[in-house]
């Protein structure tokens, strides 16, 4: 087994939480090993829209920083303008409407829904511009010793390096490697992601209505079109799978209660078992955690990919600034600050999207009269709505560089 240990840092997943952090450390003159399967994000790879990711202005800023919001990026993506919950459970506690409107906060919309596949190929291409060594290898092992990180490939080779990043998945090898534990449980939903068009504009209003199987949320694209993240019970995926594409469109038409018009062009859904995932540590013996390694939530309120982006721009500073002061990246010292920082804003925003989520699934009639208390304080309360949204935008405390502007 030969043996590489010519790099600062090893990165391994090559999904956009990956890709970024590894662009910010090249950014920073780290010498960057990348490691994942078959990588291969060029365009030709990109399929029809059918999943989209909703990034908000501090993640968008971090896409300028690494030079990939691009106006090509842009013009795939839509701005997302207003959000507004429906209460669509039919409860005899029913919640009013909500509309949360970037105009509360600023000129700036919330965010941007942008095609997971053009932003993949964004970041890869950015990431070998950037110099970062791509290695299409498969890790299979993970330990740390002697001051460095060691990661070992289906390729024969081992890559050694003072600090790892793991961002390859909710079944992370690395994070095994590493001894960490996580904490995991199982929703019992679907997830539905496609894209559709639609007769009447959607004026950058994304819409989630609250149904009994969970959210059902249709999010702007370019021109009259919309993706959507529809959450089901796992017994009716195989029903709606069969419908014909006609017939699709009318369920979804009826589920939206005819708000975006008449409905076509639907896309092939694809199925996403609903699932939770906590680390019981988000970094320890020379790693640290970023993306699903470290946590897996529901879609609800688009904070993912939005924390991953996160993860993965601290680790970036930490990183970058332990190695500029000529300090060990791997130290206990600094894994520990990373470790208290990210569960700082993970943690909590887990328990909201949890709580929120079976509390539609629920039968607990109190627990629906707690939401629909919440959720009238949201509407008629002003500052507390406008607290929601910043909350919804920014973790506590301040952002990391690539995400300040």
């Amino acid at each position: 087994m030969s043996t590489d240990s010519a790099y600062d840092v090893i990165v391994a997943g090559a999904g956009p939480a990956g890709l970024a952090a590894a662009c910010l450390l090249a950014q920073g003159r780290c010498k960057v090993a990348l490691v994942s399967p078959g990588i291969d994000h060029s365009p030709e790879t990109a399929d029809a829209i059918r999943r989209t990711v909703a990034l908000m202005q501090p993640a968008i800023r971090l896409l300028e920083a690494i030079g990939v919001w691009t106006e090509e990026l842009k013009s795939a993506a839509a701005p997302l303008e207003t959000l507004r919950l429906v209460d669509d459970t039919g409860s005899m506690f029913a919640s009013p409407t909500v509309n949360f409107s970037h105009r509360e906060l600023g000129e700036e919309p919330f965010g941007w829904n942008i095609p997971l596949d053009r932003l993949t190929v964004a970041f890869h291409a950015a990431a070998v511009a950037g110099g970062v060594c791509m290695i299409s290898a498969r890790a299979t092992g993970y330990r740390s010793f002697g001051g460095k990180a060691q990661v070992t490939l289906d390729n024969g080779q081992s890559l050694q390096a003072p600090v790892a990043i793991a961002a390859d998945g909710r079944h992370s090898v690395l994070r095994a490697g590493a001894g960490i534990a996580i904490t995991e449980w199982r929703y019992e939903q679907s997830a539905l992601a496609l894209s559709f068009g639609h007769s009447t504009p959607h004026h950058g209003v994304s819409i989630e209505f609250h149904k009994n199987s969970g959210p059902f949320t249709t999010v702007p694209l370019p021109g009259n079109r919309s993706s959507l993240v529809w959450l089901v019970k796992p017994q009716d995926v195989d029903g709606i799978l069969a419908l014909a594409p006609d017939d699709l469109a009318a369920r979804l038409q009826l589920e939206m209660h005819g708000e975006l018009g008449l409905v076509s062009g639907v896309s092939t859904p694809a199925v996403i078992p609903m699932q939770g995932l906590t680390a019981r540590r988000f970094a320890t013996n020379r790693l640290m955690l970023v993306g699903e390694p470290a946590h897996v939530v529901p879609p609800i309120g688009a904070q993912g990919l939005n924390m991953s982006l996160r993860d993965a721009a601290f680790a970036a500073d930490a990183i970058t600034d332990a190695i500029r002061m000529d300090e060990d990246p791997g130290s206990d010292r600094l894994l520990a600050a990373y470790d208290e920082r990210r569960r700082g804003d993970v943690v909590p925003r887990q328990a909201v999207i949890d709580t929120l989520n079976r509390s539609l699934m629920s039968e607990f009639f109190p627990l629906h009269a707690a939401r629909a208390a919440g959720m009238t304080l949201l509407q008629h309360v002003p500052p507390l709505r406008k607290r929601a949204m910043l909350e919804g935008l920014n973790p506590p405390g301040p952002l990391p560089r690539a995400m300040r502007g």
